[in-house]
């Protein structure tokens, strides 16, 4: 069997989940062109908190993990099943690192659900949640990352969700296709960076840009996991899908041995819904 692809999603806010857009669209395209994987283990920006953990539960319940958002999104399943075995594997894969098995307090979030949604609509694929460690220094995802890169020769797609620049506190919420030009020279830096010496990544914490563009670090570690894996395989990232949304966000997409056309200069991702505090809607 071949290695299967890494990919990293920048994912925006959750009302992407339930429109056709230019960014949904692509993210369409990852599930149709890519090799379809025995199951997928992401990396998920709002699965922020005090350790090491996976899902290990059978059938993960869909977490709404946001408010202020139409009933619509609330009522949104994502059914996918887990796979409670493939998660005792990882754990023995890591050691001597702990890792948690969560069999019954986390789930699907919206940074899996939202583009999953759209790559893998009929949700028949298992997906297992890593989380991301908060007490851990940068450093410690992306030699974590290097772990995991053997489960890509037996079937297991990794996919960071999260988003390059991400600043809720500077969000033009109205703007949907406009982005900052600090958030355009960061964004261009680390994909630059990325596609020639993603081993050099903890280098972006050195630009002046670093940060407004990652005031928190929740979001920025997913693509660490992505660079990590790429520094194993020796390979570069390449750039699957550029774009900016809300001034601050910006909605690129990395692969790693992913054969998908680059879909250039998208626009119209999915707007905040009236009313909504983008600085407390943990998008």
């Amino acid at each position: 069997m071949s290695k299967m692809p890494a990919l990293f999603v920048g994912h925006g806010n959750p009302m992407n989940t339930l429109q056709r857009n230019d960014y949904t669209e692509a993210w369409r395209a990852f599930g149709r062109l890519l090799p379809q994987p025995e199951a997928l283990l992401v990396v998920s920006a709002h699965w922020y908190f005090g350790a090491t953990a996976i899902t290990a539960m059978p059938q993960p319940r869909t977490i709404h993990d946001f408010y202020g958002f139409p009933q619509e999104l609330f009522d949104y399943q994502y059914p996918a099943p887990g796979h409670p075995d493939l998660a005792g594997e990882i754990v023995e894969l890591l050691k001597p690192e702990w890792v948690g098995l969560d069999r019954d307090q986390w789930g699907l979030d919206h940074g899996t659900w939202s583009v999953l949604a759209h790559m893998y609509p009929d949700a028949d694929i298992p997906v297992l949640q890593l989380s991301i460690n908060a007490l851990k220094p940068l450093e410690y995802h992306v030699q974590l990352a290097a772990r995991l890169a053997a489960l890509r020769e037996r079937g297991v797609m990794i996919v960071g969700s999260g988003n390059i620049v991400h600043n809720l506190r500077m969000i033009q919420w109205r703007q949907t296709d406009m982005g900052y030009d600090w958030s355009y020279r960061f964004d261009d830096v680390a994909v630059e960076l990325l596609s020639d010496r993603p081993g050099d990544v903890l280098r972006l914490t050195e630009h002046p840009d670093y940060d407004l563009a990652v005031p928190t670090p929740d979001h920025f570690v997913p693509v660490l996991y992505l660079a990590g894996l790429a520094q194993a395989a020796g390979q570069p990232l390449v750039p699957l899908l550029r774009g900016h949304t809300m001034g601050s966000i910006s909605m690129t997409c990395l692969g790693l041995d992913a054969d998908v056309p680059l879909r250039k200069d998208p626009a119209c991702a999915a707007r905040l819904p009236e009313g909504v505090p983008p600085e407390q809607t943990n998008i």
